[in-house]
């Protein structure tokens, strides 16, 4: 609901500025673009103010959307973005830390039960997941197994540098946060094999076992 406000009250804020703008510009003899000023200025005082709310909701709905939402349940954690569920049981979840701007959320294998950008308050995030028993970590305990990924590495499982070339491919076409990337992200992990992103590069490591989500 915060988003919501902040945006409608920025757009309503930059449309009532428009409004003087185009009050001064329209009154100046020789002003550019005069046609789309005049009709502006000729406009009630509230409509681009209006207009700016309603385009700040849209920027405010988009940005929802975008933004990570976890919610700590008795038994269960929930994390929510872009209209994607993930839920996993406490039990499941070995430690939580956070990698960069990026929530991990550790399996008692090895493997990452979930990994999500995360520009919450690490405070208060930390805090919520310490008062439910989960363990919070300062940084990734395996940090040091991961390897850079070049094309046919050695000591990957069957079919991983297959999946790790198209994913490379996706990741320099459309970016990390791209639902493709994501999805071949779970695609190694149901091999054994944990990856990561640095500059589009990509680092691996295996595992023993993916961890179990609770569907």
């Amino acid at each position: 609901m915060r988003v919501y406000v902040v945006f409608v009250l920025a757009g309503a804020g930059v449309g009532w500025v428009v409004t003087l703008l185009a009050d001064w510009l329209v009154s100046l003899p020789s002003a550019p673009l005069k046609g789309p000023i005049e009709f502006v200025a000729s406009l009630p005082a509230s409509a681009p103010v209006a207009a700016g709310a309603v385009a700040g909701l849209l920027l405010g709905l988009v940005a929802q959307h975008e933004q990570l939402t976890i919610r700590l349940a008795d038994d269960r954690v929930v994390l929510v973005r872009k209209g994607r569920e993930q839920e996993f049981s406490y039990d499941a979840i070995a430690a939580v830390f956070l990698d960069g701007k990026q929530l991990v959320l550790l399996g008692h294998e090895g493997g990452e039960l979930a990994r999500q950008a995360c520009d919450l308050d690490v405070r208060r995030v930390a805090a919520a997941f310490a008062e439910h028993g989960c363990a919070w970590l300062d940084a990734d305990p395996h940090k040091n197994e991961f390897r850079r990924w070049v094309p046919d590495t050695p000591g990957l499982p069957e079919g991983a540098n297959a999946i790790l070339k198209a994913r490379q491919e996706s990741l320099d076409a459309k970016g990390p946060d791209n639902d493709d990337v994501q999805e071949l992200r779970e695609e190694l992990a149901r091999l054994g094999v944990v990856v990561r992103d640095e500059q589009r590069r990509q680092y691996w490591r295996t595992f023993g076992e993916a961890g179990t989500a609770v569907e």
